[in-house]
């Protein structure tokens, strides 16, 4: 006859919570890391599309974004052939979103350890 062990999970629903409530924070931390790394890589000009900079997370979809709210913001993203002043560049939002995923996902990850120490 063979031997066999059973393992019954309860209450799942409060670890699922824990996990996505500690996700959330590590998202809008990982957001905010964005925000700050492409803030080094934007256009400066007279600081304008700098300062419209923004982080958002949603929180219910775990989704989140880091966006340029100017008329001009896509336009100085996607032209390369735009010349900037040092450390300045396209790609502003791309390129650190590219760099710093490994970051992020350590972000989230460390958040989510932390819910249940």
């Amino acid at each position: 006859m063979p031997q066999r062990s059973q393992l019954k999970l309860d209450n799942l629903g409060k670890v699922d919570k824990a996990v996505h409530e500690a996700a959330a924070d590590g998202l809008e931390l990982w957001m905010e890391h964005n925000l700050q790394v492409s803030r080094e890589q934007v256009p400066l000009e007279e600081g304008t599309l700098e300062r419209s900079g923004v982080a958002s997370v949603d929180r219910a979809s775990l989704t989140g974004a880091v966006s340029y709210d100017t008329p001009y913001a896509t336009i100085q993203h996607e032209r390369l052939d735009f010349q900037h002043d040092g450390g300045r560049k396209a790609k502003y939002l791309e390129d650190p979103w590219d760099s710093e995923a490994k970051v992020g996902l350590e972000i989230v990850a460390a958040e989510v350890r932390r819910a249940f120490q």
